[in-house]
């Protein structure tokens, strides 16, 4: 059988299951995985799909990042039998310092390659749509606890990071600790200028919009004598959830929205140790909303209870990043393609 017939064979049976498998070139199973969850959030794609990216020149196009990134979200979601140009988008990665063959931590290659949109894309207005997908609008709130005077400042981020306790822990505390008011003393102590000097203070963090796709990051890794160890500990989260009612103090007295209902739609999972691991994803398919299993070039359909099974423990298969999407299983439903 020629190379052709075998990747025919193998593309009609991820297309089975509507996906594409992506075979591990040099360890890049987290680039791998994170494709998968790009994949999973047709916005990104939809919008990629009309840059035309006239200014970027011929010899820039190797190495731009969201150009290798459009052509791959193409190919992951067309109907051809041919192989995906994945090895093209890891290699402008490499070209933009995301190194092959070294083990990456998935967050932060997730911010990079939203970070080369903003930076590599001629189109500023579209790539500023597509960070607008992920932005969280924040007023951070600091009070000096010597006089009480207090400073705002707006800022956002594009993934809710979020610390994990060392034992039984679930999303809705998480979220609850990262929005509690906190007292910032020692080291931690900031400039008041009404002081004039770094005074303890208490800070808070509240929401002035959120997303139509909300990331979350689960912060598993601890940096302990020169070394980072993994938490494995449970963090249990829902399939659905309203923020306005799971975090009710995290709003700002200038958030306007109504809906604030999400529905979990991709999961980056960690297996393995902090130093040696690796990623795979849980993904729920546009049209059938059914959950699919990813591992590099192998695909299985999976259920709602094989992705609570990441939610940590005595194993170490573990939820990493969660993705959600605003609005409800419905909203996300249209007909796949035939294949």
């Amino acid at each position: 059988m020629d190379r052709y017939s075998l990747w025919s064979n193998f593309y009609m049976l991820n297309r089975y299951f509507g996906m594409r498998g992506l075979p591990n070139y040099n360890l890049s199973c987290c680039v791998n995985t994170l494709l998968q969850t790009f994949s999973a959030t047709w916005e990104v794609g939809e919008l990629l799909a009309k840059w035309e990216a006239g200014g970027v020149g011929a010899d820039g196009r190797g190495r731009n990042v969201p150009l290798q990134l459009k052509r791959v979200l193409a190919s992951m979601r067309s109907d051809r039998p041919q192989p995906t140009p994945h090895r093209d988008f890891l290699h402008s990665l490499d070209g933009n310092r995301i190194r092959l063959s070294v083990q990456h931590d998935a967050d932060e290659v997730f911010l990079h390659i939203l970070n080369f949109m903003q930076q590599q894309m001629d189109d500023k207005p579209l790539a500023l749509e597509i960070q607008d997908l992920y932005k969280i609008s924040l007023e951070t709130y600091l009070q000096c606890l010597e006089c009480n005077s207090f400073q705002t400042l707006t800022s956002y981020m594009l993934s809710l990071s979020l610390h994990v306790k060392e034992d039984h822990d679930s999303l809705e505390n998480c979220m609850t600790s990262f929005f509690r008011h906190q007292e910032l003393r020692g080291i931690d102590c900031c400039f008041c200028a009404t002081c004039g000097r770094k005074t303890p203070s208490q800070q808070a963090f509240k929401l002035l919009s959120l997303p139509r796709i909300l990331c979350v990051h689960l912060k598993r890794f601890r940096n302990r004598g020169g070394f980072t160890q993994k938490l494995d500990c449970a963090v249990t989260f829902p399939e659905t959830f309203d923020f306005s009612e799971t975090v009710k103090e995290a709003f700002s007295s200038e958030f306007k929205q109504i809906d604030c209902k999400y529905t979990l739609h991709a999961v980056v999972v960690h297996s393995g140790y902090a130093m040696y691991g690796h990623y795979t994803a849980y993904v729920r398919q546009r049209g059938s909303q059914r959950w699919y299993y990813a591992n590099d070039s192998y695909i299985k359909e999976a259920s709602w209870e094989d992705v609570q099974s990441t939610y940590g423990g005595r194993c170490r298969h573990t939820a990493y990043m969660l993705m959600f999407r605003r609005g409800t299983q419905e909203d996300g439903q249209q007909q796949e393609p035939s294949g």
